[in-house]
């Protein structure tokens, strides 16, 4: 474990308004910086950090990292280590066997999920016992909060066309909202990759636009509640693919209310996040808590509507709806620890 080292050294002023602190000798020299070498002055928060220009800079150098895997390997397995080192930030990934062939069916699925889930990634070379990845995107490209926008927009329409879908019982859309998962998980993992890169990084931090590396575990958990609402939009495009009929008047109706009701919490939500408006994300956690009343009302009106062989569906509709709410809250309180500063009394 490296030891905290610290020196107390006094600033001081010169000609008309300039000020100046002197560096200790070895902190300089183990560093390899001399006279007239430059370093870079960042504010963060109440500190001054000092960074050597050099290091300033995301690192350039290619990194690089291989697993090498058998015929008998699992497809999924294989996705998920490759998931594994994307998030871990390298910039190029092998994929390769030893004396074997790589199956078609676990080249497929490297494929598969280098086009589905991972953003900025391209297959750059290709052999039958290997095939090599590249992380094509830098940092200042995307930000986190321009990736958490798109994230945030497709969960909401999956939501509104999933309901949609119910009213019109239109299994077509159904299938639209199911596909589109894999769009939201993509800008999931983008965003994570970013986030592991930020925290050991300030220069990066500052790069992908959030201020201080306490940022990036609340939006690292907002991220996941996110993802989480858009499963469950994908939940009811399912359960309306299950569906025999459409639903009578009355209960798409109270469904429908239900609904608009948990998409306004959701829409609140990020309003508060992107605005970093405390007030409003306090005025979500309460707004929400009644999201299992309303439940609790709408299954006593509509129970009897229902035909038996649709009564499980529907059910499961009502709590993603339901969870719908409960995820968004959930964000409007991770807003509520980001923004706790505006409530301090000065």
């Amino acid at each position: 474990m490296s030891q905290k080292i610290e020196e107390v050294r006094k600033i001081q002023f010169t000609g008309k308004s300039t000020y100046i602190v002197s560096l200790p000798k070895r902190w300089v020299t183990s560093l390899g910086l001399r006279a007239g070498s430059q370093i870079v002055v960042s504010q963060q928060d109440n500190s001054l950090i000092l960074t050597p220009k050099e290091l300033d800079k995301p690192s350039t150098r290619n990194i690089e990292a291989a697993i090498n895997i058998s015929s008998n390997d699992h497809p999924d397995m294989i996705a998920r280590a490759i998931v594994s080192l994307y998030l871990a930030g390298y910039n190029y990934i092998k994929v390769r066997t030893r004396d074997e062939r790589i199956t078609a069916q676990q080249r497929n699925a490297i494929k598969e999920l280098t086009r589905k889930k991972l953003v900025g990634t391209e297959v750059i070379a290709e052999s039958p016992n290997e095939i090599k990845l590249q992380i094509l995107i830098s940092y200042p490209e995307l930000s986190v909060e321009d990736a958490l926008r798109r994230i945030c927009l497709i969960s909401a329409s999956m939501h509104d066309d999933a309901i949609q879908a119910l009213k019109t019982l239109d299994k077509n859309l159904a299938q639209e909202i199911i596909n589109l998962d894999d769009e939201v998980d993509r800008f999931s993992l983008y965003i994570i990759r970013q986030l592991k890169a930020a925290v050991q990084n300030e220069k990066i931090l500052r790069d992908i636009g959030l201020s201080s590396p306490r940022d990036c575990l609340g939006y690292r958990v907002i991220v996941k509640f996110v993802e989480r609402i858009a499963d469950h939009a994908t939940k009811i495009a399912e359960n309306v693919m299950h569906l025999k009929e459409k639903l009578g008047e009355k209960v798409f109706q109270k469904i429908s209310e239900m609904s608009t009701f948990a998409k306004s919490v959701f829409d609140e939500s990020i309003k508060s996040l992107f605005k970093k408006d405390y007030t409003l994300a306090d005025n979500v956690v309460s707004k929400a808590k009644t999201i299992t009343i309303l439940e609790a009302e709408t299954i006593r009106e509509i129970l009897t509507e229902i035909k038996q062989t649709d009564i499980s569906n529907i059910r499961m509709m009502m709590e993603s709806i339901r969870r719908t709410a409960e995820y968004a809250s959930d964000i409007a309180e991770i807003v509520l620890n980001l923004n706790i500063s505006q409530k301090i009394a000065t």
